[in-house]
């Protein structure tokens, strides 16, 4: 089927609207007749089909003998519809994030193991969406895709405060990675650090997650499926963690300055 009549049956519209919709784009101004024709709507149908079209505001009407159709620009039509879902999904993130963290807060042993490099990146991309006044890192690796992943969430929060530390270099795909340039480079605040190989994020205190992955026999390389995360919600653990990172970022800044 056109993939433009399941576009615009997504948007809402029947088959016989989507498909008059569409004949009129190309006709730009018809009679129902033409447009009953081209389209192969049965007349019977037309001029309720019209009808409805005009009342969604896909089209205009003008009065005559015959009443003649014009089709109103796609870019004007399809924006407009954009917004709409644009604005509904909005809606729809908040009240169901709403949800989720009420019932996140009810659950009681808040940890949990992620399993999976895909999940586990995810899973740092949602935390640090849920932040509200911080994220601290100790990053000793990185795998395939989740230093852009965690720039990009960064750049989406700017109002957050960002401290990382982080081993220079790590090795992906057998490349060598200078983590400490990427993230500098996007604008992210980032310390060299002496880190092993383990991932630490943290978000307000309140939560963090911990992600441990086996190597290869040269350590160079991460053994994906190997990969595990731990994702923990208790709020005293999460603020330990973050104020012995705080510290450890005092101490290099103060060894920076003498």
């Amino acid at each position: 089927m056109d993939q433009n009549i399941e576009l615009l049956k997504g948007l809402g519209l029947t088959m016989y609207e989507a498909q008059a919709y569409l004949t009129l784009t190309s006709l730009i101004s018809s009679t129902a007749s033409e447009i009953a024709e081209k389209s192969e709507i049965p007349r019977s149908k037309i001029y309720d089909v019209l009808k409805r079209l005009v009342e969604k505001n896909y089209i205009e009407v003008e009065d005559g003998r015959p009443h003649t159709y014009h089709v109103k620009s796609p870019v004007e039509v399809l924006t407009r519809e954009k917004e709409k879902i644009d604005s509904k999904i909005d809606d729809g993130i908040s009240s169901l994030t709403n949800i989720y963290e009420n019932g996140m807060s009810q659950v009681q042993a808040p940890i949990w193991r992620i399993y999976g490099v895909d999940k586990i990146i995810n899973q740092e991309v949602e935390i640090i969406k849920r932040a509200k006044t911080s994220v601290n890192m100790r990053i000793g690796f990185l795998f395939e895709g989740e230093g852009e992943a965690l720039i990009k969430a960064f750049k989406v929060k700017r109002n957050l405060k960002i401290n990382i530390l982080a081993s220079p270099t790590c090795y992906i795909n057998n490349e060598k990675t200078n983590i400490i340039k990427m993230f500098r480079d996007a604008g992210i605040n980032i310390q060299k650090a002496d880190i092993p190989f383990v991932k630490v994020l943290i978000s307000d205190s309140k939560e963090m997650m911990h992600t441990y992955t086996k190597f290869s026999e040269d350590k160079r390389n991460v053994i994906s499926e190997t990969a595990i995360g731990i994702w923990n919600k208790y709020e005293d653990v999460a603020r330990n963690y973050d104020e012995r990172l705080m510290n450890q970022l005092e101490k290099i800044k103060n060894k920076k300055n003498k």
